[in-house]
């Protein structure tokens, strides 16, 4: 049997800052390959090369990555400061809409830092341009310095509603995670529900409440070391069930709480 297909969505970058390429990074190949057991598909997120309909023919799931650019502002209604850093409108035209046709559909998608804000955001969330700047809140970005491991080290406990969703699914309430992102939610879209926060109130984990099929998000990134870390594993393996009864014809049930 045929392997279910995930979209992977692309980033734009420059090579030699001349030439242009649309990539994904390889951890997210390896997590949806490896421990969802589905096809990667990177896919350009550029609305003038393709429309969220053919990716929806194409593709039985979609993997909402990071990214360093960050959802435009005017996407939720709040002027552009030097604060809220690069963009990527393209990405922006292609997901957000993609997003909500997915949530009406039933088609499951794993939102993860970037796409975890592109989530909220799709559903008429906000963000904070940057979360270190709160009182009270720590700094969520990752070391400037280092290698890749001290860069993906996991630094702090995200701890998930007690019976919720998340909880159901890991069989902890506390987890460790890394943290590598600047912004965070501010306001929760609608039927978005927050099930984990970090220590300092920030929203780790969200789902869109009262929809069919998976759409679970992560602030952190669990690409990283996905086949060892467990709670990394549970969620790529969960998200990759979701998307092989899509392709058997199916829309996997919501994941509920206990």
């Amino acid at each position: 049997m045929a392997r279910p297909v995930v979209g992977i969505i692309g980033n734009s970058h420059l090579i030699n800052d001349q030439y242009e390429v649309h990539a994904g990074g390889q951890m997210n190949t390896e997590a949806v390959s490896g421990v969802s057991d589905c096809v990667p598909f990177i896919i350009p997120a550029d609305p003038r090369h393709l429309s969220v309909n053919e990716l929806m023919e194409v593709c039985d799931g979609f993997l909402f990555t990071g990214g360093r650019p960050n959802v435009h502002p005017e996407e939720y209604g709040e002027a552009a400061t030097e604060a809220h850093g690069a963009f990527d409108r393209a990405r922006d035209a292609i997901v957000l809409p993609l997003i909500r046709a997915c949530v009406e559909r039933g088609q499951p998608f794993f939102g993860v830092c970037r796409g975890f804000q592109e989530v909220n955001v799709a559903m008429g969330g906000t963000l904070y341009p940057e979360i270190r700047d709160l009182p009270g809140r720590m700094n969520h970005r990752m070391p400037p310095d280092g290698t890749i491991e001290e860069k993906f080290e996991l630094r702090h406990d995200v701890t998930f509603s007690e019976g919720g969703v998340f909880h159901n699914l890991i069989g902890s309430q506390k987890v460790r995670t890394n943290t590598l992102h600047g912004q965070g939610i501010k306001t929760p879209g609608a039927r978005i529900m927050m099930d984990g926060f970090a220590d300092d109130g920030t929203p780790e984990a969200i789902y869109v409440k009262g929809a069919c099929g998976f759409t679970l998000s992560v602030q952190w990134h669990p690409e990283w070391n996905a086949g060892q870390d467990p709670v990394s594993r549970k969620l790529f393996q969960a998200f990759g069930d979701a998307a092989r009864s899509w392709a058997a014809g199916e829309v996997a049930p919501a994941l509920k709480a206990v």
